[in-house]
């Protein structure tokens, strides 16, 4: 039976990462494409001053500063209830950050521009992968997988501490968007690579407590 999953976890991380140097290919191949233009503006066509504001707040947790203070402190509250091994695997989900920018470099996908898509948030780097997405995927589904097997925190927090990462992995991807500041095809592949590294993530996180894969 553990083998069995082994190689379905296996099999799954080699599609992943397949499917991103498969998109990365595509990406840099048709860099506007018609796919991604319908799909910005499809997405907002429905634009509306609430929108913008929820799009907005949604977003926010990503931004380099916010997401380092936002680490630290969740980082600092497990160190409080003596989950150290939480606190450290907390800090390194940053390290993703990391990995976005090299992709980014490598890849130099400009953003969308004003003349295609109504560009409500300006942003400086390059376009792919979306690193809001990843940080969120790699965050949030930590997060997520800390409430899922540390069964000693009351259920009366994990439940709605998982709603909410669950909730904040599904929206950014259409906040990016929204906002003008990606392609479908940058969170698509920030997504991609967000799943890539909380896998990484999780197999050292879980390994040494016997929930190794």
């Amino acid at each position: 039976m553990l083998k069995r999953r082994q190689r379905i976890l296996t099999a799954t991380l080699t599609g992943l990462i397949a499917g991103f140097f498969l998109l990365s290919a595509l990406v840099v191949q048709f860099p506007q494409n018609k796919l991604d233009r319908e799909f910005s503006e499809e997405v907002q066509e429905h634009r509306m001053p609430i929108l913008d504001v929820l799009m907005k707040l949604v977003s926010y947790p990503g931004y380099a500063w916010i997401s380092v203070t936002m680490c630290a402190v969740i980082a600092v509250i497990f160190l409080a209830f003596k989950y150290k091994k939480e606190a450290l695997f907390t800090m390194l989900t940053l390290l993703s950050g990391v990995v976005s920018t090299i992709i980014k470099a490598a890849v130099n996908r400009p953003r969308p521009s004003t003349d295609i898509v109504q560009v409500i948030e300006k942003t400086v780097q390059q376009s792919f992968p979306s690193g809001h997405t990843q940080f969120y995927v790699v965050f949030f589904g930590f997060i997520t997988i800390v409430m899922l097997t540390r069964l000693s925190i009351p259920a009366a927090l994990r439940v709605p501490v998982i709603l909410i990462s669950l909730a904040f992995i599904l929206i950014i991807p259409f906040s990016r968007i929204y906002l003008g500041a990606h392609w479908f095809t940058d969170v698509l592949g920030g997504f991609i690579s967000g799943l890539i590294c909380l896998w990484a993530l999780a197999w050292f996180y879980l390994r040494k407590r016997g929930d190794a894969v």
